[in-house]
C-alpha cells in the first residue's frame, strides 16, 4: 500500500521494439499509438522532388555512360578512302596499210617518236605484218632499222619480245641482213644478250647467225671484245638451239675467215673456250649444234690454239 506522503511514480516512456536507428523512426511515426502526438512531417516541395529526381536521374545516366560506352563511340571516325586512280585505256593500234612500204614509213615515224606507248605500238604493227609472213622485198629501210636497234638496247622486256621476233623475220631475207649490219644490230645483239629473257635471247641469236653469213656481219663479231665471253656465258645459260645458235657464232670467231688480211680478231683463250664448248656439248644440244661442237673443237686444235690431247680433253 501506498503511503500518504509517498507520490506516485511516473510511468517510463514505453521502450522501443526496434532499437536499431532505423525502425525506431517507424515507432516513433505518427501513427504510432505508443508515441506522442507530433506534428505530420511536411511533404518536400516539388522543386526538390524533381531537383533530386534530376540529380539521381544524371547521375544514373553518367554512371551508365562510363561503365557501358556506346559503341559508336568507341569506333573512330575515319573517312572514306579515296577511290583509286583509275588508268587511261590504252590507245588503239595503228592500222594496217596496203603496202608493206607504207607500213614500214608508219613504224619508223612512230619508232622516232620520245612516247614509248607510239614506239610499242611501232613493233605491235611490225609484229603483226612481219612475223606471221617474212617479207623479202622490199628493203627495209636504214632508219626502221635503226629504230629497232634502239629498242633493243633500251633493256626492256616488253620492247626486246618484240623486237627479237621483228630483227630476226627480217634477216631471213640477205637484203635486210647487211642493212641490219650496217645499223648496228650485230654489236647490239653481242652487248644486250646477257641481259635479255631466254626466249629472246634465243632469237636474237638465231638473227645473228644469220647476220653472220655476210662478210661484214663476220668481221663485225670477230672484231668484238665481248663476243666470245658472251657466247660462253649464253652457252652456258642455255639448252637446245640457243647454244646452238651460240656455237655456231664462235666457230665464225675461231674459223678460217679469221685469216683474212688486216682483219683484227679479239679471241679470248682458246682453252677456256674449249672447255665451255666440251662442257656444253656434254648437256642438252641439238645435233646440228653438236656437229658444230665438234667442229669447232677440231679447228682449235688444227690451228694450233689448244693441244687437245696434251689436255686430255
Amino acid at each position: 500500500m501506498m503511503r500518504a506522503n509517498q507520490k506516485p511514480k511516473p510511468h517510463a516512456p514505453p521502450r522501443p521494439l526496434f532499437s536499431c536507428g532505423f525502425f525506431r523512426r517507424c515507432t516513433q511515426s505518427v501513427l504510432s499509438p505508443t508515441s506522442p502526438h507530433q506534428q505530420p512531417r511536411r511533404k518536400p516541395t516539388t522543386t526538390t522532388t524533381s531537383s533530386s529526381s534530376s540529380s539521381s536521374t544524371s547521375t544514373s545516366q553518367s554512371f551508365t555512360q562510363w561503365r557501358f560506352p556506346h559503341h559508336l563511340d568507341q569506333t573512330p571516325s575515319t573517312a572514306p578512302p579515296p577511290p583509286a586512280p583509275t588508268r587511261p585505256p590504252p590507245p588503239p593500234p595503228l592500222p594496217v596499210s596496203n603496202t608493206l612500204q607504207e607500213t614500214y614509213q608508219i613504224a619508223e615515224l612512230h619508232l622516232a617518236s620520245v612516247s614509248e606507248s607510239d614506239k610499242l605500238l611501232a613493233l605491235q604493227l611490225l609484229e603483226r605484218v612481219v612475223v606471221p609472213d617474212p617479207p623479202s622485198d622490199p628493203t627495209c629501210p636504214p632508219g626502221l632499222m635503226r629504230g629497232l636497234v634502239s629498242c633493243l638496247r633500251s633493256n626492256r622486256i616488253v620492247t626486246a619480245k618484240y623486237v627479237t621476233k621483228i630483227l630476226l623475220a627480217l634477216c631471213l631475207a640477205e637484203g635486210n641482213r647487211h642493212v641490219a649490219v650496217e645499223a648496228g644490230a650485230a654489236r647490239a645483239v653481242v652487248e644486250t644478250a646477257a641481259g635479255l629473257e631466254n626466249s629472246a635471247v634465243e632469237r636474237a641469236l638465231a638473227a645473228l647467225e644469220l647476220m653472220c653469213t655476210t662478210a661484214e656481219g663476220a668481221a663485225e663479231v670477230r672484231a668484238h671484245a665481248m663476243t666470245v665471253p658472251a657466247m660462253v656465258a649464253v652457252m652456258a645459260r642455255l639448252a637446245g638451239r640457243g647454244r646452238e645458235y651460240a656455237i655456231s657464232i664462235l666457230a665464225v670467231v675461231y674459223g678460217r675467215g679469221g685469216e683474212v688480211p688486216g682483219e683484227e680478231i679479239a679471241v679470248a683463250p682458246a682453252e677456256e673456250v674449249a672447255r665451255a664448248v666440251a662442257l656444253a656439248l656434254e648437256g642438252e644440244c641439238t645435233a646440228r649444234g653438236r656437229r658444230k661442237g665438234a667442229h669447232l673443237l677440231k679447228t682449235l686444235e688444227e690451228y694450233g690454239r689448244l693441244d687437245l690431247s696434251q689436255n686430255g680433253t
